[in-house]
């Protein structure tokens, strides 16, 4: 399955479907067995990762992996961009909805976690202990040779960068507007930025990222359709799930009459498919869902179950 490009950098909608609240949820969860997750680039924003599509975020078109592997002035705009992204989005760390998945995998609550599907790429959830990830779309702390296959650190490549562009100082203070999930960052100069080349072989060095068009691993798909069939129920936090890699677990889910809740600041593609639909902060919901804390304003274990 690919991404679709045009619907990957479409506006921000405000929400239209709100289905229950915080005790509707944890009540739901707890009443089942296990649960999967799958988390998308909301639950990092806390942490200073921007997302795609929220309020905030920057319209653009993200490179295609057919205009990287093509044309070698792409490359070079891309990690000239990328150059400057790593130096901020590489010191960022786990928040709180992060340390609270992991907290829900080692204590079972409010439900024993199958594991997290996530399609971010920025190592948070590894960071702040998850064991039981699938990582969709790669992780950015990892370079790959399309020649040679060989999987580098990134952080190993950023002084080979500078070294080879001396005049070139990476902006370590960037606003929002600026970034991009993936250490994309906007960068108008780019022309005369040198590329490494891979030091095994000489090749064609890219992030170890899937980009838009290019096709998720099967074996990476494979185990997160197994965690969805071994759930009882999916929770969707911090994803407009805009990319068929991510909404195809909602609709595979409620196809087989699985609960799925959908924890999001913004539309989704699954709105009409959630059985509780949340508008709020991804990682407040995900820490008081785990810790067994209300939402403000919210009476502990009385849901309102509003109709969507």
């Amino acid at each position: 399955m690919k991404l679709d490009v045009r619907r990957a950098t479409r506006a921000w909608e405000p929400t239209t479907v709100l289905r229950g609240d915080l005790e509707d949820a944890r009540e739901l969860l707890e009443e089942l067995d296990s649960a999967v997750v799958l988390t998308g680039a909301g639950i990092s924003t806390a942490s200073g990762v921007p997302d795609y599509r929220g309020p905030r975020a920057q319209r653009a078109t993200p490179m295609m992996y057919s205009e990287f592997v093509a044309d070698e002035a792409n490359r070079r705009r891309y990690w000239a961009r990328n150059y400057q992204g790593w130096e901020h989005l590489g010191r960022a760390d786990p928040n709180v909805g992060h340390r609270a998945l992991a907290q829900w995998e080692g204590t079972g609550h409010p439900t024993s976690l199958v594991g997290v599907i996530t399609q971010n790429v920025d190592g948070l959830h590894e960071a702040a202990g998850q064991q039981r990830l699938v990582t969709l779309h790669g992780r950015s702390a990892e370079v790959i040779c399309l020649d040679c296959g060989q999987v580098t650190r990134r952080a190993d490549l950023q002084p080979r960068l500078a070294a080879l562009n001396p005049d070139v100082e990476p902006r370590r203070d960037m606003g929002h507007a600026e970034l991009r999930p993936d250490a994309d960052a906007v960068v108008d100069e780019w022309h005369d930025f040198v590329v490494p080349e891979c030091l095994n072989c000489g090749g064609v060095l890219k992030p170890h990222v899937v980009f838009f068009g290019e096709p998720v691993p099967k074996d990476r798909v494979r185990e997160a359709f197994a965690w969805c069939d071994r759930a009882d129920a999916l929770l969707v936090a911090g994803s407009s799930l805009t990319v068929m890699s991510g909404l195809r677990f909602a609709r595979y889910m409620h196809k087989q009459s699985k609960p799925v809740v959908v924890v999001n600041q913004g539309a989704t593609r699954a709105d009409e498919l959630a059985t509780v639909r949340l508008d709020a902060p991804t990682s407040e919901v995900l820490t008081r869902l785990v810790n067994g804390v209300a939402m403000p304003g919210q009476a502990s274990g009385h849901g309102s179950r509003e109709a969507g």
